[in-house]
């Protein structure tokens, strides 16, 4: 708390600095950490790095600016607190990074650069344009990055699995519970919170602060952002059963 305090009564603008330590840690990982592994691997392995430094922390960091402030101050068209405008900052300064990232080395991967987009266009809207509606952001944030440390985790074992035994042992151990925990959160506390956000700002409660093309076009984002994850996890589900039903069948080749 006394690190949300200080942070509070930051006058500075963190924005350079958290992208500065954002650079420093993914250099890190490509020339230090990471510098063994083969080219694509070293990548991935790279951006992991960074989502690891932000996931969590930004999770923690984004309850805390939520439950400090009085239980009048968290509406969906308050204006942003200090405290709310640093932990947008963190993030975007963490989805800046990584979007250079790829669109310096994996131009080609769509999806993730149209994700990273569509999320600097919300938390850029929300911090500096409209500059309310912060909490609504960071209650999205907290459910989205709750499950970043499994998931960075369960990657970094997957894109080891087929070499180290070890990797492939904890990628199979990790899949259900960050399946469970994904499924839970994106599945069920996400949807549930959009259509509370969706309906206070269709309802034109927000009309006088947040203007209708900004309120329309967080609920879009969110929505297909909502939709594509559960998408992908479905998939990932599908592949696991179809994995456990292979398994009765490969021990019985192999006795």
């Amino acid at each position: 708390m006394d690190l949300l305090a200080s942070l509070a009564a930051e006058e500075r603008w963190l924005f350079p600095a958290f992208l500065a330590v954002y650079a420093a840690i993914y250099c890190a990982g490509q020339l230090l950490v990471f510098r063994r592994w083969a080219p694509r691997q070293r990548l991935d392995g790279a951006s992991c790095l960074i989502s690891l430094f932000h996931g969590t922390p930004a999770a923690l960091a984004a309850a805390g600016a939520i439950l400090v402030l009085p239980a009048g101050a968290r509406s969906f068209a308050a204006p942003n607190a200090r405290l709310q405008d640093h932990v947008l900052d963190y993030s975007v300064a963490y989805f800046t990074m990584d979007l250079l990232h790829y669109l310096a080395f994996l131009p080609g991967d769509v999806l993730f650069i149209a994700h990273h987009l569509a999320t600097l266009f919300v938390f850029l809207t929300c911090r500096y344009l409209v500059r309310h509606g912060a909490y609504a952001l960071l209650v999205l944030l907290v459910l989205a990055e709750v499950t970043s440390l499994l998931q960075n985790v369960w990657t970094l074992a997957g894109i080891w699995r087929d070499q180290s035994p070890a990797a492939a042992r904890v990628y199979g151990a990790l899949s259900p519970p960050f399946y469970a925990l994904y499924t839970l959160v994106r599945g069920v506390a996400g949807p549930l919170f959009l259509l509370k956000m969706a309906a206070f700002y269709l309802s034109g409660q927000a009309v006088d602060v947040i203007p209708w093309w900004v309120r329309i076009s967080w609920i879009l984002v969110v929505g297909t952002a909502i939709a594509v994850s559960n998408l992908w996890i479905w998939n990932l589900w599908k592949e696991l059963v179809r994995e456990w039903k292979q398994a009765p069948s490969k021990s019985k080749k192999d006795t």
